[in-house]
């Protein structure tokens, strides 16, 4: 199979979640040598259930939860950075290894780069300042706000976490309310005091 072939399967518009693991198989190899695939993607397992992840080429763009819809995920994925979009678990072997231990108790921190294209402006700046929160400690909506430029804009900064693409990875789990109530997570908070615990977050 040519470049062109694999390029001409890659756009086709097809139903992502039901063609890409037949096709991974075919065309990851030669995607990867002609450098065609931009967006790989894999389930890892977590004790939420399945996680799907995705990268491209600058780093981990999207980790989605179980009650996600999978499909639309990836259409979102295909749409707003590439079709060229393929079921690839090799190329997420690093980010599963380290979700794994993360989960573990055995890594604190993500070695792993991000990809924030999926966010922008005031937005970005707000999932940035959240990357930097160390494990195990808290932060509030006004804090991360600050730190994005914004001291004002609590609750953009509250929206700007809500719709975080990268939960887990990029903590939005570590802000709180001001007034030291847990606020929102786009993953329910259940999820959230599970993440907080797993850290050894002091909670009131």
């Amino acid at each position: 199979m040519n470049a062109r072939d694999i390029e001409r399967r890659l756009a086709r518009r097809v139903s992502y979640a039901n063609a890409s693991t037949e096709a991974a198989g075919r065309l990851v190899p030669g995607a990867g040598t002609a450098r065609l695939l931009d967006v790989a993607y894999a389930e890892t397992d977590s004790p939420f259930g399945r996680l799907l992840v995705a990268r491209t080429r600058r780093g981990l763009v999207r980790l989605a939860y179980p009650n996600e819809d999978r499909e639309l995920v990836l259409t979102q994925l295909a749409s707003r950075i590439s079709p060229r979009l393929l079921e690839a678990p090799q190329e997420l072997d690093d980010v599963r290894r380290q979700l794994d231990a993360y989960f573990a108790h055995e890594r604190e921190e993500f070695d792993l780069e991000i990809d924030y294209a999926l966010t922008q402006g005031f937005f970005r700046k707000v999932l940035r300042a959240t990357a930097r929160i160390p494990y195990g400690e808290l932060s509030t909506y006004r804090g991360v706000a600050t730190r994005a430029g914004s001291p004002r804009a609590s609750r953009a900064a509250g929206n700007a976490l809500g719709s975080n693409p990268i939960p887990i990875v990029v903590p939005c789990h570590r802000v709180i309310h001001t007034t030291g109530g847990l606020g929102g997570y786009t993953g329910g908070l259940d999820r959230k005091v599970f993440l907080l615990e797993l850290e050894g977050a002091v909670l009131d």
